[in-house]
C-alpha cells in the first residue's frame, strides 16, 4: 500500500523512496503528495527527482491500494532503493482543489435549503464541472432555486468558513456529516473534509478556506429522470 501524504496535508514537495518500476513509465514509491485521479478530481502533475535523474509525472491513478506515476524520463533514472524528491504542480493542484471545495460548497447551500435530494456523483474538473443527485424538484421553479443555491453559496464565501479534515470510522461520521455513501474505496483511509461545523466524506484536495472561491455562479440546474444536476462555475 502507497501512504497517501495527500490527505494528511496539503505539502506540495516532500520526499520519498522508490520501490519499483512496473514498465518504463509507471513508478511505485512508498508515500506519495501526488493525488491519483479519483472522486471527480483529476489527478496531480509535476516531477520526482534525484542526482541521478528527472521523472515528469503526466498522471497518477490509485490501483488497488498503489499509487502509479505514469511519465517519463527527462533526464537519467531511478532504481529501486533511491531517495527522491516529489513537486507537485502549484498551479493545477491549487486550481483542482479550489473547484473540487466549490463542489461541496453547492452541497453545503443544497443541504441549507433542506432539499431533500440525495448526493450522487461529482465532476470536479476545469470543464464544466457539476455535482450531481437523486431527487425531485418537485413543484420549484428551476431558475428560482438555481439563485437561491448560487445567492447561498456566496453567503458561505463571504463567512470565510475554514475548512479542515479528521480521520474517522463510518460510525462517527454520523454525527457529522448528513450523508455517507455505502462505498468507500478499498486501500483509503475514511476521512472526512468538515466545511465549519458541516462534513462530507472525502479523499480529495481541498483549500483552506472558502474565501478562497471569492465568488460562485450556478448557470444552469438539468433534470433527467430522477436525476438532478447542477453546474457551477467559479
Amino acid at each position: 500500500m502507497t501512504k497517501l501524504l495527500f490527505m494528511e496535508s496539503d505539502k506540495l514537495t516532500s520526499e520519498a523512496k522508490v520501490l519499483e518500476f512496473l514498465d518504463e513509465g509507471t513508478i511505485i514509491l512508498d508515500e506519495t503528495i501526488f493525488y491519483p485521479q479519483g472522486g471527480g478530481q483529476p489527478y496531480d502533475q509535476g516531477f520526482i527527482e534525484s542526482p541521478s535523474g528527472k521523472f515528469k509525472v503526466e498522471e497518477v491513478r490509485f490501483v488497488d491500494g498503489i499509487v502509479r506515476h505514469i511519465g517519463s524520463f527527462e533526464s537519467g533514472s531511478f532504481k529501486p532503493g533511491d531517495k527522491v524528491t516529489l513537486n507537485v504542480n502549484k498551479e493545477r493542484r491549487l486550481l483542482n482543489s479550489k473547484i473540487h471545495s466549490a463542489g461541496h460548497l453547492v452541497d453545503l447551500a443544497v443541504n441549507a435549503l433542506k432539499l431533500d435530494w440525495i448526493p450522487g456523483k461529482g465532476f470536479h474538473f476545469p470543464e464544466g464541472p457539476y455535482v450531481e443527485y437523486i431527487g425531485s424538484l418537485g413543484n420549484r421553479d428551476k431558475e428560482e432555486l438555481k439563485e437561491k443555491i448560487e445567492k447561498l453559496c456566496n453567503e458561505f464565501i463571504q463567512e470565510h468558513i475554514k475548512i479542515t479534515s479528521s480521520f474517522m470510522d463510518k460510525e462517527n461520521m454520523k454525527q457529522v456529516c448528513s450523508y455517507i455513501p455505502e462505498y468507500i474505496p478499498e486501500g483509503k483511509p475514511t476521512r472526512v473534509v468538515m466545511f465549519g461545523e458541516f462534513g462530507f466524506p472525502c479523499g480529495g484536495t481541498h483549500i483552506n478556506n472558502l474565501e478562497e472561491i471569492e465568488a460562485i455562479t450556478i448557470p444552469k440546474i438539468k433534470t433527467k429522470g430522477e436525476t438532478i444536476r447542477v453546474s457551477y462555475r467559479l
